[in-house]
């Protein structure tokens, strides 16, 4: 058996091998339902399987072929004579494997983990088997190439050994497996980083998802929906008229351009002030967020309590799930460049924790923004009388329709066994041909 590390290579040193007319079968997972055959009679003699580290996987190599294999291909119900030939010709395959030292193993190169190089050794000798194994390297080999192969090269030529030469030292071997404990290492605190990394982000989607489920379980989300009406209306308000702050240095001309934008409300705030100078900024804020609720109100009594409902838990799903998409998004992009804190003496995973914090607040903060202006921007349209009645005349219609069909259906079976010309006039009387008639409902 050859094992290489990729299916390029496996592909590569098979046609090596057709050139060389060598019978072979090549095992690298392209073909699912033939791994199990391949793997089950690489132990015949004279048998070439060339393999990769990902295929072959959960079957034994037994030595002389797969003797289960060959029973079953005798179909259900064998003769006695053909089954005890059978096995004496595995038997006598068996013997002479062993007899020829068992399956031997070539690794084309060594893997980036001595794991898996182990995992390709450990198909040689299995259950008190024979067998053996050896395994080639080349100084172009990626792994030589990360880890010192002109080094090794340069000590190669002062000691007069020429290119293509084969080298054989333990000295050899023990950079070699110091170069995969390196490589392991190096996966292996990438894999931690990652697993760190995607533990902020888990500990968003747990709220997020609890919080989508609690939704999609409640009944009625009203509540909360008036709970962020005053979080949301109050903090637009913040934006023009700061708390504690003189009525000389309100903006009320923006809020009112604000409040009718985002969430088409009408709130004359200057109007108000003339009318009377009394007014304090806690009295603007109740003013905006009565005529806020008001207006909303005046929406839920027209579209119905059931129809309030599935409006507001609606709206409320799109928009957890549409900011959900997005933050991953901008967590991921922040992921990619959150290295470069390393440069400024910062610990990229602690600025990646605080960032991605703020970026979630922001989200949720946007999440009850997002929720109270499509509320209130949701236009509600009442169907007159006219179109109501239209719409009774058209379904009417559309029944009628279907019922005629029908009818003409079960018409249509009476001709089905007459012989009628589908351009001859319809059996019906309709004066129409009969494919433009009855004759489209027959089979």
């Amino acid at each position: 058996m050859v094992g290489t590390i990729s299916i390029e290579n496996s592909e590569k040193l098979s046609a090596m091998l057709d050139a060389q007319h060598i019978p072979h079968q090549v095992l690298n997972a392209k073909f699912h339902e033939q791994e199990a055959h391949i793997v089950a009679q690489a132990g015949r003699p004279g048998t070439v399987t060339i393999a990769t580290n990902m295929a072959g996987r959960g079957t034994d190599i037994v030595l002389g072929g797969n003797l289960q294999a060959d029973l079953a291909a005798l179909g259900d119900s064998p003769a006695p004579e053909d089954v005890a030939r059978v096995k004496k010709e595995w038997q006598e395959r068996h013997d002479a494997v062993l007899k020829s030292g068992g399956l031997h193993i070539i690794g084309s190169e060594r893997h980036e983990s001595r794991r898996i190089d182990n995992q390709l050794r450990g198909r040689a000798g299995r259950q008190g088997d024979p067998g053996s194994s050896r395994f080639y390297l080349s100084m172009d080999d990626n792994l030589m190439k990360l880890f010192g192969s002109e080094k090794l090269k340069n000590f190669m030529k002062r000691m007069g050994m020429e290119d293509g030469q084969p080298l054989e030292h333990k000295f050899i071997t023990r950079a070699i497996e110091s170069a995969q404990r390196k490589v392991e290492t190096r996966n292996f605190d990438i894999r931690k980083s990652l697993l760190e990394y995607d533990d902020v982000a888990n500990q968003q989607r747990k709220v997020i998802y609890e919080e989508r489920n609690a939704l999609l379980d409640g009944e009625d989300i009203h509540e909360t929906v008036e709970t962020i009406f005053g979080d949301v209306i109050n903090s637009v308000i913040d934006k023009y008229i700061e708390p504690n702050s003189l009525p000389d240095s309100w903006k009320t001309e923006e809020l009112e351009k604000r409040l009718l934008a985002n969430f088409l409300i009408a709130c004359p705030v200057r109007e108000w002030l003339k009318e009377n100078d009394k007014l304090v900024e806690q009295d603007i804020r109740d003013k905006i967020l009565a005529t806020a609720k008001e207006a909303y109100q005046k929406k839920c009594d027209l579209i119905g309590e059931d129809n309030r409902k599935s409006l507001e838990k609606s709206v409320m799903l799109q928009c957890i799930d549409n900011l959900w998409k997005e933050h991953l998004a901008a967590m991921d992009y922040m992921r990619q460049g959150i290295g470069l804190q390393g440069y400024a003496q910062k610990n990229p995973k602690s600025e990646y924790k605080i960032a991605s914090f703020k970026l979630f607040s922001e989200m949720l903060e946007n999440l009850k923004f997002q929720v109270v202006s499509l509320l209130c921007r949701i236009q509600v349209r009442l169907r007159t009388p006219e179109e109501e009645q239209a719409e009774a005349e058209q379904k009417a219609t559309q029944e009628q329709a279907s019922a005629q069909e029908e009818k003409m259906r079960e018409e249509a079976k009476l001709y089905a066994g007459m012989h009628i010309g589908r351009n001859d006039p319809c059996p019906c009387g309709s004066g129409k041909k009969f494919k433009n008639c009855h004759g489209k409902f027959v089979e």
